[in-house]
């Protein structure tokens, strides 16, 4: 939803193989078929993805660099406000985890 959803569609209408990483199977799959409708492109795929979970990050991230030949671009757009407080399996942060460490961690195991 929100300015993920519109860069995806954006990127999907330049012809882009664009990755839609959602913590939400159900929320993610809709919008990957909403944009497969809107710009008649494929090659737009959901993977599941919660940065809050580090465990989560490096899976996603191995599956990345495993199945895709390069990657382009990478938008950080995950976060989320007004969480009440929480641990995260992890010993981290919820809020701070999900914001902060999971993009960051993210983008270093992209880096490759």
């Amino acid at each position: 939803a929100g300015i993920g959803k519109r860069v995806a569609l954006d990127l999907a209408r330049r012809n882009a193989r664009t990755i839609l990483a959602c913590r939400s199977r159900e929320h993610g799959q809709a919008a990957v078929e909403e944009i497969r409708a809107a710009t008649g492109n494929p090659a737009v795929l959901l993977r599941l993805l919660d940065t809050s979970s580090l465990a989560s990050v490096r899976a996603f991230a191995r599956a990345v660099l495993r199945e895709e030949k390069r990657l382009d671009v990478l938008v950080n757009n995950a976060g989320a406000s007004g969480l009440p407080f929480a641990i995260t399996p992890e010993g981290l942060e919820l809020t701070f985890a999900t914001n902060y460490l999971g993009p960051f961690l993210l983008t270093n195991l992209l880096l490759g």
